[in-house]
């Protein structure tokens, strides 16, 4: 299991051995995907904190937006960060998830960080973002699959904050600050099950096959 996702500090993650088995799991493009990450994993640290915002989100909102019924046979399965690369595709959990535990990759402290569950007017359904805290009165800074430009939370109308969390903390949102504390965020079983599968050894193969 690559542990380095979930680590704090984040710990060095072998390159090699997870091109290779992207690779093997779910072709040669997802082992490119995964090699232009690992560049990014590599080149970010050097830049300023926004500009590691914006290098992260820009790279995954590339990826494919498929509902997890459809992509992986039942309705709400978070997919880790590695299984998002491999499929190239997935849903607001998956974008967002993913772009959480790459910044904290290259070196965006887990504190400024949250996973956002919100209420998207504009879809009229529950959505996932990712957002940012400069410092930890600061509005957030929105990254969301749904508009490709990072904006303070203020400038998201569209967005009703419902409860945000990250790898310590729960927190219940009744404005578009910081929110309640709730506790720890394993009361969510799905971060929970999550956690379990970090790395490249549950690999789960999709019901749908996407175009690599």
């Amino acid at each position: 299991m690559v542990s380095g996702l979930f680590a704090a500090p984040p710990a060095q993650i072998d390159a090699k051995k997870t091109i290779n088995a992207l690779t093997e799991h779910y072709g040669e493009r997802a082992g490119k995907r995964a090699t232009a990450w690992f560049k990014i994993i590599n080149e970010a640290p050097q830049l300023d904190e926004l500009a590691r915002l914006e290098k992260v989100n820009r790279f995954f909102n590339l990826f494919k937006f498929v509902d997890d019924k459809a992509l992986w046979g039942e309705s709400n399965y978070w997919a880790s960060p590695m299984e998002f690369i491999g499929v190239n595709a997935g849903d607001c959990e998956d974008f967002s998830i993913a772009k959480y535990f790459t910044l904290l990759q290259v070196g965006i402290p887990e504190d400024k960080l949250r996973i956002t569950m919100v209420k998207a007017k504009t879809v009229n359904q529950y959505h996932m973002v990712l957002a940012y805290y400069e410092t930890p009165g600061a509005v957030p800074l929105v990254l969301d699959n749904l508009d490709p430009i990072i904006k303070p939370a203020s400038m998201r109308n569209d967005l009703i904050p419902v409860y945000s969390f990250n790898g310590k903390q729960l927190w219940l949102n009744k404005e578009k600050g910081r929110g309640v504390l709730a506790g720890s965020s394993s009361r969510l079983e799905k971060w929970n099950d999550l956690k379990l599968r970090l790395g490249i050894d549950r690999l789960r193969q999709p019901k749908q096959k996407m175009e690599q």
